[in-house]
């Protein structure tokens, strides 16, 4: 009888295992996220775009546009000026955005990563990323459970929101975020990419520091 109970313990227990499904980790999550925006190989390193940014909270101001030569996390160019040697910023938060948002940052060996709990953004679930080593603070992005896209990133004080997703020589992206300040959830800017351009070579006139 004792045999027969053991066995009746190790079949159930054998089913169990098999019927349970544990959590993606962060190996499987990053390459799901790759292949949403057509690969590693397709990610914006070096790109020109024409956008808007309306930094205010009224997402109708009209405001002109701005062409911005992009190669994160360390250069960011309007005009001929770049901006994070010319301002004084070298840890100006804007490129550390633009290189979250291409996911350039996800593939930076010094990057750690953490799997976070999944939270739900606009209705739907959406899996969590920290990001540490390579940022500071922490950076907290989080992706559609569905499609794998990025829909926002939590760093510092605010919460970045993305949309309108397009497509351009084989990478798709997010043409539209929007900021919002933490704790009081108010809207503090409104960005869209009008025009995107990759880019082989940095374009003339243009130094790297």
């Amino acid at each position: 009888m004792r045999i027969v109970c053991l066995v009746a313990l190790c079949w159930v227990s054998c089913l169990s295992d098999s019927g349970t499904t544990s959590e993606p980790d962060q190996t499987t999550v990053v390459k799901q996220i790759f292949t949403a925006v057509g690969g590693e190989d397709k990610l914006l390193r070096l790109f020109r775009t024409r956008e808007t940014v309306n930094v205010s909270s009224d997402p109708e101001k009209k405001v002109p546009d701005r062409v911005s030569v992009y190669e994160p996390p360390k250069y960011w160019w309007t005009g001929k000026n770049e901006r994070v040697k010319n301002e004084a910023k070298p840890d100006e938060p804007a490129t550390f955005l633009v290189w979250a948002w291409t996911l350039g940052i996800l593939t930076d060996p010094a990057s750690k990563l953490e799997v976070l709990p999944d939270v739900v953004e606009s209705n739907r679930p959406a899996n969590g990323l920290r990001v540490s080593g390579t940022v500071t603070p922490p950076m907290d992005l989080y992706f559609d459970k569905a499609e794998s896209r990025l829909v926002r990133i939590d760093w510092r004080s605010d919460i970045h929101r993305f949309s309108d997703w397009k497509e351009f020589d084989g990478v798709k992206y997010p043409a539209k975020c929007a900021g919002f300040k933490k704790g009081t959830g108010q809207p503090w800017y409104f960005s869209e990419i009008i025009e995107l351009e990759r880019l082989k070579d940095l374009p003339e006139g243009l130094k790297r520091r």
